[in-house]
């Protein structure tokens, strides 16, 4: 039979795959997908994103259903079980899959299922689940095969009672007590979602602080509401090794500590998916934790193979790789891009309370000697944030004081990965447009959670008086 060929090979299905792929189908190209999972999303559809922000948002309901003083009149606090969260997670993976595969079929970019490695720059030999091996060809390739749990070698993941942020997602019961290794984002969701749930929680920093890349002031805002939550954090901390049977976990920590709970859960690290494939022959070479270099048009060290996502790294975002997969089509199409990443990109953190953020911290504007003031807006004197009884939180706006530019937007609590994106608009204009004093003479709904911006920028401008 011949051999296929097709001007470009997408080699992963998640969002930055998913990008390139409609963006060179919509420009005429032949365009396959390779995806190594049974159905098309990535890690972000099946064990990353989706899943745990579904299982958030559940959990977030069963609370706020469980802390309102009206419905305790009518009922006893409900609680709900992991595998029972988990099918509502479920129903949610199932609409993006068919939504996914819809935009793959229109725009008729087949989709293959297998493991892809390189026979040589040119070629890709792909591995089903049943054993049978198909050969493709292609004048450029892009990988966007993402990242998975870094496991370490000391540690029996195969053991019923530990887990990782993937196989989290299998678990079949409601355990009473869980450690989370590693405070990262993903660490932080865990451990609001099984607090939620009404486990005891031990969540395992090795650093300082939880998510240094914050604010400070939002940094101590999530430690202070995790620990209101329940979460005790320890600080400081690593194990150094970790004791699983029938009966729990118990986790050996280099201070002397003796952690002992039902499951543990690993959340410290991620590895770019590279393994096998093929890509050290032909000059590839990925780092110690999986991950390969490319320049600023995602191209690696062969210049028709391009990299964009987890796999390279920062900022190792859904939202980030999406565009990072249009942008690289673009060049690859063109030979040139006018798009690049935006300079200030938003984060979103789904813990309980969420947080979000975009632009400079006030360390960032310390160190570098910009002179700048705050402007604080708290939830709890907001009126519809007293409505919804959703008064955890603040908008905290880092403005210039000389030129009133907006440098830094961070937000804690109820929509705060929504509510950032208006002062992400305001910030992304050019000259004058990007002005504290937009906040200031914009007509806001009322009541709204968005008047938190006008609340939070006549609160700075005062405060140069």
């Amino acid at each position: 039979m011949k051999q296929q060929h097709f001007d470009t090979v997408v080699i992963g299905s998640g969002p930055g795959g998913e990008g390139a792929a409609l963006k060179l189908a919509k420009a005429g190209q032949r365009v396959v997908v390779v995806e190594s999972h049974s159905e098309v999303g990535g890690g972000c559809t099946h064990w990353g994103t989706i899943p745990s922000k579904a299982l958030r948002h559940t959990v977030r309901r069963m609370m706020e259903y469980n802390n309102s003083p009206l419905f305790r009149d009518v009922g006893a606090p409900r609680r709900l079980s992991f595998p029972r969260i988990l099918r509502a997670a479920e129903r949610v993976i199932s609409q993006q899959v068919t939504l996914r595969s819809g935009f793959y079929s229109r725009n008729e970019v087949p989709v293959i299922e297998g493991r892809a490695s390189f026979v040589d720059e040119q070629t890709v030999e792909i591995l089903n689940a049943g054993g049978k091996t198909t050969r493709i060809t292609a004048d450029n390739f892009l990988i966007a095969t993402g990242s998975r749990p870094y496991h370490p070698e000391d540690v029996d993941f195969s053991h019923s009672r530990i887990v990782d942020s993937d196989t989290v997602l299998e678990l079949d019961h409601t355990p009473r007590s869980i450690i989370i290794y590693g405070a990262g984002v993903i660490g932080c969701e865990y451990a609001s979602i099984f607090r939620g749930l009404g486990l005891k929680v031990d969540l395992i920093d090795t650093r300082e602080r939880l998510l240094t890349f914050l604010d400070d002031e939002i940094s101590d805002a999530l430690s202070y509401h995790l620990r209101e939550l329940g979460v005790l954090i320890r600080h400081r901390e690593t194990y150094s090794r970790v004791e699983a049977s029938d009966d729990g976990v118990v986790m050996h920590m280099e201070s002397g500590k003796r952690l002992r709970a039902d499951m543990l859960l690993w959340a410290n690290g991620r590895t770019g998916n590279t393994q096998k494939m093929g890509l050290e022959p032909l000059g590839i070479e990925p780092n110690g934790r999986g991950q390969i270099e490319v320049n600023s048009n995602y191209q690696t060290a062969q210049p028709h193979i391009y990299a964009i996502g987890d796999v390279i790294g920062y900022p190792s975002l859904a939202s980030a790789a999406y565009d990072q997969g249009r942008f690289a089509a673009t060049h690859l199409l063109n030979g040139s891009s006018d798009y690049e990443l935006v300079r200030d990109i938003p984060t979103g953190i789904y813990t309980i309370p969420e947080i979000s953020s975009v632009g400079k911290t006030e360390r960032e504007l310390t160190e570098a000697k910009v002179p700048y003031e705050v402007g604080h807006s708290f939830f709890k004197d907001l009126a519809r944030a007293q409505i919804a009884n959703q008064g955890v939180g603040m908008l905290k706006i880092l403005f210039h004081t000389e030129t009133l530019e907006i440098l830094g937007i961070h937000c804690f609590g109820d929509q705060a990965a929504e509510i950032v994106h208006i002062g992400q608009a305001i910030m992304s204009q050019p000259g004058d447009a990007n002005s504290l004093m937009y906040f200031i003479n914009t007509t806001f709904n009322y009541p709204t959670m968005a008047e938190a911006y006008r609340v939070a920028a006549l609160n700075g401008y005062n405060r140069l008086s």
